[in-house]
This record gives structure tokens, C-alpha cells and sequence, in this order.
């Protein structure tokens, strides 16, 4: 069996407890398998995947989650359906932050990625373009303009996941996710918990819940 997260940029892959990314370009089927099944946030990589893997299954219609929550993207429910009780942070181009609690999803909120500070910054001024330093410290005012923008954008975001964290465990994904959950004592790094989320739709799709 082959499960496909569908992202912006990238189609992430699990098989077998193996991950990976491919970009949809590069896209070739790989070891023949007869289940698929994939969510996606991205029509046109959609296309390109059922191009090379025409009898790949949505899990969309199935995926379902204990929330009040309107418009919830795919992606956000597969990751939060991965845990109970935590925070899921999910930190790509954009970040997306959401609080589950005995498999109750209570909010979320998302803001921009590291990248999509440095974008905006710059954009406010050709004197503000410069590489964010991801070693800049953070227990100290910055001395220089790049440490200054980055401290601005890595302590905002590191800020906000604080906040609303009170205490629950932290479950990072996406491509800064390691990077950012080493802020934070009671992290956990996980690029599968998307995979988790899907993999326990599947289980109830078999025992006929959904």
C-alpha cells in the first residue's frame, strides 16, 4: 500500500514506514502496488498523480473529525487525526497550529512560514533583503540588520506556538519542523503524523465508520 500527502509544492510519500518527496514533474511510478490512496491540497499535482497512478483512492470524502472548526483543509485533519491529545504544528510555506484534545479538534490558527517572513520583509524594502539567520539567538537583542529580521520573524513564530501550546505536547511537521521544535522542551518531530491520520481513516473505512 502507498499513501500520498498532496502539498503545494511537493507530493510527500509513505510506504511501509518509509517517507519521501517528490516533485510532481519528477513523478514515475515506482514498485508496483494495487492500494493508493492520497489527499491533496493541490488539483494539479492531483492530476499528475493519478496520470501515473490512475485508480489512486481520495481519502478526502472519508477523512472526518470531531470539530467546529469550517473549512478545515484535508491535510490539517489528517494530521490531527495522527494524535489525541497535542498541538500539531505544521510548518511549511505557511504554518498551521491546531489543538487537539481527547480527539477533539478545539481551533487552530495559521500565519506565515520562515520563508514567507523573509518574502514579505524584503518586499517592504530593498534594504531588508537579506538571508534570515536560522542561528540567530534568540536571549539576546540582535546587533545587526539580519540578525534583527530574523530574530523578529523566529521569535514571533516560536511566540505564538508558546502560547497557545499550555503546557500539551508538540507534534512538528512539514519542511521546517525539525528546526522549529528544537525551541521547545516538550516537542515531538514527526513528518509521518499526516501518514498516522490517514492510516487510522483507512481503519475506520474497514470497520465501517465512514
Amino acid at each position: 500500500m502507498l499513501l500520498c500527502d498532496i502539498g503545494n509544492t511537493y507530493l510527500h510519500f509513505y510506504q511501509e514506514g518509509k517517507v519521501w518527496k517528490e516533485l510532481p514533474r519528477r513523478l514515475k511510478a515506482g514498485v508496483e502496488v494495487q492500494e493508493v490512496y492520497y489527499i491533496s491540497v493541490n488539483p494539479p499535482s492531483e492530476r499528475r498523480l493519478l496520470e501515473v497512478y490512475p485508480h489512486a483512492i481520495d481519502l478526502a470524502p472519508h477523512m472526518v473529525l470531531d470539530t467546529a472548526y469550517k473549512g478545515l483543509g484535508v491535510d490539517r485533519m489528517a494530521a490531527c487525526k495522527g494524535i489525541e491529545d497535542g498541538v500539531v504544528v505544521d510548518a511549511g510555506s505557511a504554518i498551521t497550529v491546531d489543538v487537539m484534545q481527547n480527539q477533539v479538534h478545539l481551533g487552530g490558527f495559521i500565519m506565515p512560514g520562515i520563508a514567507s517572513f523573509s518574502s514579505m520583509l524584503k518586499s517592504i524594502s530593498p534594504a531588508l533583503e537579506k538571508e534570515l539567520n536560522l542561528s540567530v539567538e534568540l536571549s539576546a537583542l540582535p546587533q545587526n540588520t539580519r540578525d534583527a529580521l530574523s530574530y523578529g520573524a523566529i521569535k514571533a513564530i516560536v511566540m505564538m506556538i508558546q502560547n497557545s501550546c499550555k503546557n500539551k505536547r508538540l507534534f512538528f511537521t512539514g519542511g521546517d519542523g525539525k528546526y522549529l521544535a528544537r525551541f521547545f522542551e516538550n516537542a515531538i518531530h514527526d513528518n509521518s503524523i499526516v501518514f498516522k491520520g490517514m492510516l487510522k481513516t483507512l481503519e475506520e473505512m474497514k470497520e465501517g465508520k465512514r
